[in-house]
């Protein structure tokens, strides 16, 4: 049974992600983490969600049924289980998250004893166990080798310390007016904490999780409200994280909001201008736009794409030893601080560009035109090898002839064909688009 997607294990709370596959899942992971196993300690967060309270119940429960002791810490960003897995000695991290997605979904995303998500290798090896029954049976802990948990409510400070030390120490963010919309996920503590430390007039949204609203017209995935807050309250800037708080979206003054290819440029040409951007070069995903690649190349620096998802940005990263990287969706890695894209984080390197550039916010990022790219999700029962499919060469070709680039994929996470196409010629643009999305309808139908 194949489990792992884009970022690890996610679906329907209670239907894919139901108690007894969840427990299993844990004992899976519990043995394999075993075998390098140091302090025998294994860290557990989570999200917002109503569901969290079943699956966090039952990943302790196959942990400890195979030995291990788990640490549970409640509530906390995605990022700060990555930094305090490490932090905290432990040999291995769990979050209970299904990110952007809605509240009846759930998932979870693993981290070694260095703060690292899983390669695909480590996945493997965790689905051979999970498949494996006898071998879980054999690894059941009895008399004093069962593992215990415990809840540690006191960890929050040491995530706060880390974000703020990546703010430079000459700044601060008195007088600026922040709206920061927490999308009633895992931030909704942290994130206002942290900005009002910092010395800013914070105006927090969607503060008050109830394990049903979590990212519900909210967030990342809907920033409209806070652009429109932004505006009422005149605020400088506004900032939406998503549900686990690995992902932000930036709204400037005027209620407009920053596309992420933007985001990534200034940032880039920002860490270069400030010589901390190591060998001129940064990761974004074969998703980003082209006129990214040529604004980063006018100012000496290089592009380079890998595969859609956080976790191949860093792979990337580190293949080419780069320090910066990210995803247009608003996944930015500054591996000198985080091993994983983290929202508030990049918030803070946001506002210290802004303050350093002493310009509004809509000046400040709005530094190159994009190409008009359209992108549509198709529904699809079967997911067949694209290059396989009659009469998608000629279709690409088709596409190609016209300068247009295309990026056609399956969803690691929900069973969608995702559609990328980008050129200067937006009637073009959309006249294919309609073309390839009958296409693949009717081929996948």
């Amino acid at each position: 049974m194949e489990l792992f997607g884009t970022d690890g294990v996610r679906g329907l709370a209670g239907e894919k992600l139901n108690a007894f596959m969840v427990m299993r899942l844990a004992m899976s992971a519990g043995i394999f983490f075993r075998k390098r196993a140091k302090t025998n300690k294994i860290l557990v967060g989570k999200d917002t969600r109503r569901s969290g309270y079943m699956i966090e119940n039952a990943i302790v429960s196959g942990l400890t049924a195979v030995g291990y002791n788990v640490v549970q810490i409640g509530p906390m960003p995605t990022p700060a289980i990555a930094f305090l897995t490490e932090n905290m000695r432990c040999d291995a991290g769990i979050m209970i998250t299904a990110s952007h997605n809605p509240f009846y979904d759930n998932g979870i995303k693993f981290f070694n004893s260095d703060g690292d998500k899983l390669s695909r290798v480590d996945e493997r090896a965790i689905e051979r166990i999970f498949n494996n029954f006898e071998k879980i049976e054999s690894n059941f802990a009895t008399k004093k080798s069962i593992g215990r948990s415990k809840r540690i409510d006191d960890v929050i400070g040491r995530y706060i310390v880390l974000i703020k030390n990546s703010f430079p120490r000459e700044l601060t963010l008195a007088g600026m007016k922040i709206v920061v919309d927490c999308a009633n996920g895992a931030s909704y503590h942290v994130a206002p904490t942290i900005f009002e430390e910092l010395g800013a007039d914070v105006i927090p949204l969607c503060i008050n999780p109830n394990g049903f609203n979590i990212n519900s017209s909210c967030g990342a995935m809907h920033p409209d409200y806070l652009a429109e807050k932004v505006v009422e309250k005149g605020a400088d800037i506004g900032i939406a994280l998503d549900g686990d708080a690995d992902r932000i979206v930036v709204v400037d003054e005027k209620g407009e909001i920053i596309d992420g290819d933007k985001l990534i440029g200034a940032l880039a040409v920002y860490l270069h201008r400030e010589g901390k951007l190591i060998d001129n070069k940064i990761v974004a995903t074969i998703m980003s736009n082209k006129a990214l690649e040529e604004y980063l190349n006018s100012h000496g620096l290089k592009l380079e794409r890998s595969d859609v998802g956080d976790k191949h940005v860093l792979s990337l990263m580190k293949d080419i030893g780069s320090n910066f990287g990210g995803e247009q969706s608003g996944h930015i890695i500054f591996s000198d601080y985080a091993k994983t894209g983290d929202g508030l984080l990049t918030s803070l390197q946001v506002l210290a560009y802004i303050l350093y550039s002493n310009q509004k916010v809509s000046d400040a990022f709005n530094l190159f035109e994009l190409y008009p790219q359209l992108q549509e999700n198709i529904e699809i029962v079967e997911k067949r090898e694209i290059n396989q499919i009659e009469g998608v060469k000629e279709l690409f070709k088709e596409i190609e002839d016209l300068g247009i680039r295309h990026l056609v994929r399956y969803s690691g996470t929900e069973n969608l064909m995702r559609i990328l196409l980008e050129g200067r010629d937006i009637e073009a643009l959309d006249s294919m688009m309609k073309k390839t999305v009958k296409f693949f309808k009717e081929a996948l139908a």
